[in-house]
């Protein structure tokens, strides 16, 4: 198990990279993490919905992704309350204090997903969640010690250098665990390390000496490995510079709602040649220069849609499109491009409905049950193939014939067709449910192409996008081969 001194450590690489090192050398290997919290979430095989980290794991272990690998996952929706995901299904919309008293029925779940994937497999990697040592959490920890304990799991506990305070993070951690804690934490890997190694000699000896554990490696930062990212904090709190548009370039923005989810829909854009792609919260930073605005999905679209209309984004919106760009909504995106949204039950506020921006001709009434499903089909504007899948509370309804419908669709193995999604003005505003509709290369090329032909630049093949992210499991294995003791730790697999 890999543990972490806090959120963001590097858990989900190292646990990823494991993975992948295992399988190379032929193990049949599986991640596991108890309870992830997370609104960046996936459609397995099975229907259900698990967090991404754990897909990420997966894919590096060469597996389909499965429920038992996640089987508790959290997905906020307002500060104090979260949607309790059980086994891939919606369990219940729980506060902190209602989820505690649901431990115990959680816990035997989780037991069986574990025990399920250990007939199958030789080896578990288990990551747990944010810091293992929350001493006011502990009690109904069911994902860090208590899980390793369950397992007699060997641990690895991840700092973080780059944050600073790395000796108070690892020292003071393994200070604060129990006597049966420090015999399962075997030692630790430093993350994030920028410089000399020379010049932490001496650190990693320092802390050796006060924990008698060794330091299993020392991880150089990098910034040229593409590895999908656990949740939409990293959007939400991404600090970088907003790059430079211009006329040979295609620029895209991505409106930054507060409760983004499922941003890793944009992950294949970003790695296109000579596509720009900016995050943006203020509307009036929406110039227009850029091209197209894509409106992502929104755990909580009913205060996001009170957020639109409150921040201004409402009118640059609408403004943007009547200058001839594009829009694109997906899912909480599409359903914020309607005329309303309804929450007679409050699914996700007290807000009875919201305004949407008035661009599409549809409303969304939020239900009870979740929409959980995979498919496929092709656009109806450009004839392109699409895939993906669709996970969402809400149904959406037409309210007038004006425009056409985006999407024809249908579950693998299935025959029953239906159509999905709205477009207006000629396919300048688009909206549709289906989550990684920008993963598959033809749809994405000629979403880029109708882009180019309007500049006047020359048309482009789409690259691989997110495809070629099978290669960079590789070069994630490489990266913790030369700066981990890879022999001793894997010796800890037979102890």
């Amino acid at each position: 198990m890999f543990l972490g001194t806090g959120s963001d450590v590097g858990k989900s690489i190292a646990a990823t990279a494991f993975c992948r090192i295992l399988k190379r050398r032929g193990y049949r290997v599986a991640p596991f993490k108890a309870q992830n919290m997370s609104n960046n979430s996936y459609v397995t095989v099975e229907g259900g919905e698990i967090g991404r980290a754990q897909v990420v794991q997966a894919e590096a272990a060469g597996l389909l992704p499965s429920v038992d690998m996640n089987p508790i996952l959290l997905k906020p929706s307002i500060d104090s309350a979260a949607q309790v995901v059980m086994l891939g299904k919606v369990y219940a919309q729980l506060n902190a204090v209602d989820y505690h008293q649901l431990k115990p029925r959680l816990r035997k779940a989780v037991m069986q997903a574990y025990d399920r994937l250990a007939l199958k497999y030789d080896v578990i990697v288990m990551e747990g969640a944010g810091s293992c040592c929350e001493m006011n959490l502990k009690q109904n920890d069911l994902v860090n010690f208590p899980m390793a304990k369950a397992v007699k799991a060997p641990c690895i506990l991840v700092g973080d250098i780059d944050r600073g305070g790395v000796f108070a993070q690892l020292i003071g951690s393994y200070s604060l665990m129990t006597r049966r804690e420090r015999e399962l934490t075997v030692g630790f890997v430093i993350n994030k390390f920028r410089g000399d190694r020379n010049l932490f000699t001496s650190g990693m000896e320092y802390i050796e000496k006060r924990t008698r554990r060794p330091v299993l490696g020392l991880l150089p930062f990098f910034q040229d490995i593409t590895i999908d990212k656990e949740d939409s904090v990293a959007v939400q709190e991404d600090h970088r510079a907003v790059a430079k548009i211009g006329p040979q370039t295609v620029n895209i923005a991505v409106l930054r709602f507060p409760a983004i989810s499922n941003f890793t829909d944009l992950e294949a854009l970003e790695v296109e040649p000579g596509v720009v792609i900016n995050y943006l919260s203020r509307p009036q930073a929406l110039s227009p220069d850029y091209d197209a605005l894509i409106l992502p999905g929104t755990k909580n679209v009913m205060e996001d849609a009170a957020w639109l209309c409150s921040s201004g984004w409402r009118s640059a919106v609408r403004a943007f499109l009547d200058g001839g760009k594009q829009v694109l909504g997906i899912c909480g995106g599409y359903q914020l491009m309607g005329e309303a949204v309804k929450d007679p039950l409050g699914v996700e506020s007290q807000r009875p409905e919201v305004e949407g921006l008035g661009i599409l001709p549809v409303r969304t009434t939020l239900e009870r049950d979740k929409l959980v499903r995979r498919v496929m089909g092709r656009c109806l504007i450009n004839n392109q193939r699409v895939a993906g899948y669709e996970i969402h509370m809400g149904r959406t309804r037409r309210i007038s014939s004006q425009g056409d419908a985006f999407l024809e669709i249908h579950e693998p193995g299935r025959r029953r067709n239906w159509l999905d999604g709205w477009t207006v003005r000629k396919g300048l505003a688009a909206g549709t449910y289906l989550h990684g509709i920008l993963d598959e290369p033809g749809f994405r090329g000629e979403f880029l192409n109708r882009i180019r032909r309007a500049k006047g630049l020359q048309e482009k093949k789409p690259g691989p996008g997110r495809r070629g992210r099978f290669r960079q499991y590789d070069r994630l294995a490489d990266h913790f081969e030369a700066h981990c003791d890879i022999p001793r730790i894997l010796s800890l697999l037979r102890s």
